[in-house]
């Protein structure tokens, strides 16, 4: 078996669906996944919709606009727990279901070291910060379920596609299980072991392609259900520099060292309705990348007046490491009074050499640029906006896993090639307003992060997948600590292939209105 083929064959098993468009476009839903930063900061950013442009003396700034630390006057420590719920309504087959859950997690911890002011010199005030923050969350839950009562549309079908594709012997089928491990090395070997496929060429030199579901059950409605379970974290500790020039012009800059974590479990079961011979089969997949990085980030604030200052960043691509493993379990429960004696466990599990895979990542470069006025001279509170440019367009994935160069390169172009056709660059916009009556703040904003998606996606339209942001937030604060409180609500729709087909109406599709929410508590000290 050529390298080329085993490439192939890897990518495909390694999706984090398992079944999907293909396999560079498996890599780069990747690529766009760990890019995908839709709200970070602390609960007195967030509650603001996210704006960290142009504004200043929070310890957002370190890992947002630097040049806001140049605005403390005195030292600082924070943190900020949060508190992740999903509520998801999903469409599968016709049917309506929901899928919930929570979880906790910090989502920010920071230090900030004011220098001291002098205002002898032109170059007023310096401070330094170190900071961890969650760029992203990937805790998600979808829960589809429905009837299919389409006798093409199974799971088992695409088994017996893509036995009769690789021009597989039974032998070769049956030959692969090792009983000491109960392992096969690809999908269908354990499909035949387990009676999902069967062959169809049974001539007097062996049997052989093409294979078929199993006869008494393939005419039969199946329900089917397809549960995703996502977690784990895009995170990074920043360490950041600022300067305040005149008290007008502040400029910082920050290195943030990035940490991946990505965990995923998909499974997918189908059980014929009064089955003869199953009463259901199933697929799990798990999916876990990990990796490590580093980018760069230039900052810069200009007060215009007292009442008006302007922000813009500049963030460059994040490069980092990734190292993903897979694993897939395929599982069949018998009828009662089925036919079939099963001459191995109704459970196998599928290895590769290919389970477990490197490639390096490149996130997008960001831009941003805001504003903020100031209402009664900062003392009422303030309006602030942002619109935020991200170069999806950029994102890029490359190996040197393979002993031919050629491989590692075709893998770099296909990954590129899918990127340019089916994601484009975006402007975020983003606004809040804070309003101050003594020690109490209170605060609001809304965002619009439109689609990257240059098409339509499993059944989901590209407009469809615009985001909505709304947040709201309170404050308070005096001379020793302070404390801020924000809910974020944000809602988008995505959708996922089941399993896939050569007919399209013969392929599933989960439809999903993701509906997310933040509450986020952050509380420091100066000193």
């Amino acid at each position: 078996m050529n390298t080329k083929f085993l490439l192939s064959a890897f990518l495909v098993s390694c999706a984090g669906l398992a079944f999907g468009q293909g396999p560079a476009a498996d890599y780069a839903d990747d690529a766009f996944r760990f890019s995908d930063f839709s709200q970070s900061g602390t609960a007195r950013f967030r509650g603001l919709g996210g704006n960290q442009t142009a504004l200043g003396g929070d310890a957002s700034n370190l890992f947002g606009n630097p040049a806001g630390l140049a605005f403390y006057n005195r030292s600082e420590l924070s943190i900020s727990p949060s508190f992740n719920l999903v509520n998801n309504q999903n469409t599968f087959l016709g049917t309506q279901t929901s899928s919930n859950g929570g979880k906790l997690n910090v989502g920010q911890l920071g230090l900030v070291l004011a220098g001291s002011s002098s205002n002898e010199r032109r170059w007023r005030r310096t401070a330094f910060g170190v900071t961890y923050s969650q760029s992203t969350n990937f805790y998600d839950k979808i829960d589809a379920r429905g009837t299919n009562r389409n006798p093409n549309s199974s799971i088992a079908q695409v088994y017996a596609n893509n036995a009769t594709a690789g021009n597989y012997s039974e032998a070769a089928l049956s030959d692969d299980w090792d009983p000491s491990n109960n392992t096969v090395s690809f999908t269908e070997a354990g499909a035949y072991g387990l009676y999902l496929i069967n062959p169809t060429n049974l001539g007097t030199n062996g049997s052989g392609p093409p294979y078929t579901r199993l006869a008494s059950d393939a005419s039969k409605a199946k329900d089917q259900r397809a549960t995703l379970n996502r977690s784990g974290t895009h995170s990074q500790w920043t360490v950041s520099y600022a300067g305040n020039l005149d008290d007008k012009l502040y400029i910082g800059g920050s290195i943030a060292l990035t940490r991946l974590r990505y965990s995923s479990e998909y499974t997918f079961l189908e059980a014929p309705i009064n089955g003869i011979d199953f009463a259901n089969y199933s697929q799990i997949n798990r999916f876990d990348v990990t990796g490590n990085g580093i980018n760069a980030t230039l900052g810069l604030i200009y007060k215009l007046s007292n009442d008006l200052q302007v922000g813009a960043t500049l963030t460059s691509p994040t490069f980092s490491s990734g190292h993903e493993a897979f694993a897939q379990t395929l599982a069949v429960n018998l009828a009662q009074n089925s036919n079939i004696t099963l001459r191995r466990p109704n459970t196998v599990n599928v290895t590769s050499p290919y389970d477990n895979f490197d490639y390096s990542l490149q996130t997008p470069l960001r831009a941003s640029g805001g504003a903020t006025y100031f209402l009664g001279k900062g003392k009422i509170g303030f309006i602030t906006a942002t619109a935020e440019y991200v170069g999806y367009n950029g994102m890029r994935v490359r190996t040197s896993y393979f002993d031919a160069q050629q491989d590692n390169t075709d893998f770099k172009n296909d990954v590129k090639q899918v990127v340019r056709s089916t994601y484009q660059n975006v402007v975020n916009l983003r606004a809040g307003a804070e309003i101050r009556a003594g020690l109490l703040r209170l605060r609001a904003g809304v965002g619009y992060l439109p689609s990257a998606y240059k098409i339509d996606l499993d059944r989901v339209a590209r407009g469809d997948r615009d985001k909505l942001l709304l947040s709201a937030g309170l404050g308070v604060r005096n001379d020793r600590f302070f404390a801020d409180l924000s809910g974020s609500y944000l809602t988008y729709k995505t959708g996922f292939t089941a399993f896939q087909l050569p007919n399209e109406s013969d392929t599933p599709t989960v439809a999903t209105s993701n509906r997310n929410t933040n509450v986020m508590l952050s509380f420091g000290v100066f000193f």
